[in-house]
């Protein structure tokens, strides 16, 4: 069922859970299907004694992933038109992260009905990770 622009207006939210205590594994793999092996990434060690950090994290293109699933699940395979973020701040292993999407604006181009969204997912603690912004088409 793909979404109407008779049934949304501004303001309308959607969200999702994207993950629920994000595993160590879970950063190998996606390093493994991306090719990122950054050892910030996946090398405790290193993450710690020499670049500084509590921890391994994860790929900020992860979590763009993650999000972005959210905004398919919503409105259709395919219907992206544009799709953009910001990383602020890190995801770290054991986190949960929750996303949202915000209709800003609704508009026809060429006879294509459009939907503007903002989009912000944040962590178990309320802190926010990414935000970006996306555009789809819609019925």
């Amino acid at each position: 069922m793909s979404l109407k622009a008779s049934d949304l207006k501004v303001g309308d939210t959607h969200s999702e859970r994207l993950v629920e205590d994000l595993k160590r594994t879970q950063l190998v793999q996606y390093a493994g299907a991306s090719g990122d092996y950054n050892p910030l990434h996946t090398d405790e060690l290193f993450t710690v004694k020499v670049a500084g950090y509590p921890s391994v994290f994860a790929h900020g293109m992860l979590t763009m992933g993650m999000t972005g699933r959210m905004l398919t699940n919503h409105v259709g395979d395919g219907r992206l038109t544009k799709y953009g973020v910001r990383f602020t701040s890190q995801v770290w292993p054991g986190d949960t992260l929750d996303s949202t999407a915000t209709v800003t604006g609704l508009s026809e181009v060429d006879g294509v009905k459009l939907v503007d969204l903002d989009v912000v997912t944040v962590n178990q603690n309320g802190v926010e990770v990414l935000k970006g912004y996306a555009q789809a088409r819609i019925d």
